[in-house]
């Protein structure tokens, strides 16, 4: 490692000159960097689950969807580096990231909304990501300093399930996120590990926005009534013994599946339908809850 003092100013990009800046600079010119592009952002959320399996991206490609269309300027970013399935479910599976002088501009979606995703990176859609901690840590913080996401109302980070590499080193880099959501079904399994999501929130301090359940009832397509195919309920139920808001219920509908398939989000896809009209109203008491949380914060700041 070089003793000699980095020269640069604050627009060089973190390791571009190996030669002359130590590690501590490095770091500090990385965390200068993700400050400056997250200070364009006015609110930067993530989206949990404690399991595989409960919907979560499709609640957050949804959601930002729902946002977009209310004319809100939105972002994601897909932290499940092992699983990076957001692209295909907006319809921009196989783009290629194109850099910016030393940065990357996120590839954008038919609806305006801006994304960044390790399948962007791979050669292949076949390809698997066999990365440790460290690396993975690396790789988010280039998607939040390194890329050029510029103004945004809301960035959604959408996160593997559990509460581990990526959630942790999400929150340690950007450290004031806005809140979380949680999503989950109503099987007793699925509520057990949501409850560890909401447990690991508040011990590393994310507000936490509220519980959405997926799932939660099927609608018969034709006599158009809910069929209770698995549990309902069990997620309010989770989210009032923890304390916790209780955003919605999102019913369990085929054509979801088939939207997220075909990259074309469902809300987008269905505008008309019972379910979008559930996002709609997650998507307004989940902007009432973040805008309370924002003012309890710039009162306590």
């Amino acid at each position: 490692m070089s003793n000699e003092k980095c020269d640069q100013d604050s627009t060089c990009k973190s390791g571009d000159q190996e030669g002359k800046c130590s590690q501590k600079e490095k770091e500090d010119q990385s965390e200068h960097l993700i400050r400056k592009t997250m200070g364009e952002i006015k609110n930067k959320f993530m989206v949990l689950s404690g399991k595989g399996g409960v919907g979560k991206s499709s609640v957050a490609v949804n959601l930002a969807v729902t946002l977009a269309s209310e004319g809100f300027s939105v972002g994601i970013i897909d932290a499940d580096i092992h699983g990076p399935d957001i692209p295909k479910m907006m319809g921009v599976e196989g783009k290629s990231l194109v850099g910016r002088g030393d940065a990357l501009l996120p590839i954008e979606a038919k609806n305006g909304i801006k994304l960044i995703s390790a399948a962007f990176l791979l050669r292949s859609k076949d390809d698997a990501v066999i990365w440790r901690g460290p690396l993975k840590h690396s790789l988010l913080k280039q998607f939040l300093g390194d890329v050029l996401w510029g103004p945004l109302d809301y960035l959604i980070i959408d996160l593997p399930p559990g509460t581990g590499d990526e959630a942790l080193s999400t929150a340690h880099l950007i450290k004031d996120v806005d809140g979380a959501v949680i999503v989950t079904t109503p099987q007793d399994v699925a509520l057990l590990d949501a409850r560890k999501s909401i447990t690991f929130c508040r011990q590393i301090k994310i507000p936490l926005i509220g519980v959405v359940e997926n799932m939660g009832g099927f609608i018969c397509p034709h006599c158009k009534q809910s069929l209770d195919i698995f549990k309902v309920g069990g997620g309010e139920k989770a989210a009032q013994e923890m304390g916790v808001p209780f955003l919605g219920r999102i019913p369990l509908d085929p054509e979801m599946v088939n939207s997220s398939d075909s990259g074309l989000p469902f809300v987008a896809n269905h505008p008309d339908s019972e379910t979008t009209e559930v996002f709609c109203r997650i998507a307004k008491e989940w902007r009432r809850l973040l805008e309370g949380n924002n003012k309890k914060k710039a009162k306590v700041g």
